[in-house]
């Protein structure tokens, strides 16, 4: 087995992708995540400690609620996917499979955004359509409300846009 970053790690299971995109606009606890997610309590709890104790997730507060503490956490702000390079096939994946089940989801007939390339541009143009792609990922991220805060609709949103390797020039 290989040393694989351990945020990657964390991040390659499909269900922590989801308890990070529902935790980015509040906080939320493990209970809240589990019934948002339609999972046990015990499982929302674990995958919440593993995103804890690699530093995605945060305490943002402690609270009593019937009889007992609720510790209820909030995503890392920053973008811990951007620009890693080692492992990005396993993320890759993740994302393929999170992708999919969002797909599923999708309501009929309503208008989405679908698109599949392996372009060749100069430079400048890669740049500058990284960047505004990075200022669209940060405006819907600071748009996010928390799960069905009324006059808000759902949306699934899944990008990678990548320098690729030259395929078509071998070695040798």
């Amino acid at each position: 087995m290989t040393d694989t970053d351990p945020v990657l790690r964390a991040l390659a299971h499909p269900l922590r992708l989801r308890m990070l995109s529902l935790m980015w606009p509040g906080p939320m606890s493990a209970a809240e995540l589990a019934r948002e997610l339609d999972v046990s309590h015990a499982l929302a709890s674990q995958h919440l400690r593993r995103l804890d104790s690699v530093g995605l997730v945060v305490l943002a507060e402690e609270r009593t609620r019937r009889g007992g503490r609720e510790r209820r956490y909030r995503a890392v702000r920053g973008t811990p996917l951007s620009d890693r390079h080692e492992g990005t096939p396993m993320l890759a994946e993740t994302m393929a499979h999170t992708l999919r089940e969002r797909a599923g989801r999708r309501v009929e007939g309503g208008e989405g955004v679908t698109v599949d390339a392996e372009l060749w541009v100069d430079p400048g143009t890669w740049e500058s359509v990284r960047q505004r792609l990075v200022d669209l990922a940060v405006e819907l991220h600071e748009a996010a409300r928390p799960p069905h805060t009324p006059g808000t609709v759902p949306l699934g949103v899944s990008m990678m846009a990548f320098p690729l390797r030259d395929g078509t020039h071998t070695d040798g």
